[in-house]
């Protein structure tokens, strides 16, 4: 079998792989790299997920690259919009040569006596080898073999369809049907105005609140400013300026969390009306920035509401029927389709086996440095993008 060896693999080539291999021949150019990906294509998260309506909750003036401006109109993009920006990075800078797709990685071997890393990895059913002298892993943080579905009882028994949006079937045909969206995360979010559109009705049921904000999915300053200054000039512009807002409110909501909590739903109210409940639908438990808050473009999640194509429900489910969704409450909900938007499975590092000189590792173990590397982990670091403000941020800084 042939090895062979690079200063550096990568593993991911989503939005954190694909960056690192501009850092690595930016910064790094008498270095040799590769990026190992297990999927057919590029973009991760971004080329996985294909449900209706998928898009970016941050805005890709802080979402992107920080060496590539982001230069559509739109702030708050949609999932086939970052993809085809992910393709043109790469091929721009020539980061698409150094990609090797339907490279499924299982095992990273250190030998302390070598210093080097033995890589093995799958292509097509063939057993393949690299060695590198660092391992930068870029594969995210959960798994992509399917996501997270809670045990309901009497899910065997319901008549209907049910579908996890990561998983989503391409000719799953929603128009005039009646479709419960479980959960009330991102995911959520998203899907409940965007099948709205052309599904009888939408019910999203949810068994707590999430912070909600409607935010326009265009940002006038960015736009305004790249009418008089060059791309490079108005995209870092807009990227301080909204790092520099994100930053603040999120200390706000360290230092006053029940002011930010009021004005966030007042804004509710003023979307959906006095005689709206509020209360139990969109008010939360905890503080601002607790969790993470969710961001509806344009407001489409209220205007859907609004317009009766979709509502909320807020109980627990306690069984599925034949028809539906019984609730606690007693109340049952019909429904041709279940989505399930009940999260993801997550994972550390990819899913792959760690060895160090014939040890194996176990990282709930280790300590982590910055989130980045691993104590008694040699020449291995891992990108993990930020929790409460944009990922690539993070992934920008940790490949610096």
């Amino acid at each position: 079998m042939t090895v062979e060896h690079f200063d550096v693999v990568v593993v991911g080539a989503g939005i954190s792989g694909i960056g690192a291999g501009y850092h690595l021949q930016t910064l790094c150019a008498d270095r040799s790299y590769v990026i190992l990906e297990g999927r057919d294509d590029l973009g991760g998260t971004w080329d996985l997920f294909r449900y209706p309506g998928v898009r970016s909750d941050s805005d890709m003036h802080t979402l992107g690259y920080s060496f590539k401006p982001w230069t559509a109109a739109k702030s708050i993009a949609d999932g086939p919009s970052i993809l085809a920006y992910l393709r043109e990075t790469t091929t721009e800078f020539g980061i698409d040569q150094h990609i090797r797709y339907r490279h499924q990685v299982s095992r990273a071997s250190w030998s302390s006596s070598d210093a080097r890393w033995t890589i093995d990895a799958d292509v097509s059913g063939e057993a393949v080898k690299f060695t590198c002298n660092y391992l930068f892993m870029c594969s995210g943080y959960y798994s992509y073999k399917g996501g997270y579905t809670p045990e309901f009882a009497g899910i065997d028994e319901f008549q209907g369809t049910v579908v996890h949006p990561q998983r989503w079937p391409e000719d799953l045909d929603f128009a005039g049907k009646r479709v419960v969206v479980i959960g009330s995360g991102a995911t959520a979010m998203t899907l409940v105005p965007a099948m709205a559109t052309t599904a009888g009705h939408v019910t999203m049921l949810q068994r707590s609140p999430t912070y909600v904000v409607a935010a326009p999915d265009k940002d006038p300053i960015a736009n305004g400013l790249r009418k008089v200054l060059p791309d490079k000039w108005a995209y870092a512009l807009t990227r301080r300026k909204n790092v520099a807002f994100q930053q603040m409110i999120y200390r706000r909501t360290r230092t006053a969390p029940a002011k930010v909590k009021a004005q966030l739903l007042k804004r509710v109210r003023k979307e959906l009306g006095p005689d709206y409940d509020i209360d139990r639908h969109f008010t939360p438990s905890y503080n601002p920035w607790d969790q993470r808050l969710c961001l509806v473009p344009n407001g489409d999640l209220f205007a859907a509401i609004r317009s009766g194509s979709a509502s909320v429900v807020t109980d627990h489910i306690s069984r599925f029927t034949s028809s539906g969704i019984r609730l606690e409450s007693g109340a049952e909900l019909e429904a041709d389709i279940v989505i399930t938007a009940t999260g993801l499975q997550l994972v550390t590092l990819g899913e792959m086996e760690f060895v160090v000189d014939g040890e194996p590792v176990d990282f709930s173990r280790t300590w982590s440095y910055k989130g980045c590397s691993y104590s008694g982990v040699p020449n291995l670091a891992s990108s993990f993008g930020y929790i409460n403000a944009s990922w690539t941020l993070r992934a920008d800084l940790t490949c610096e």
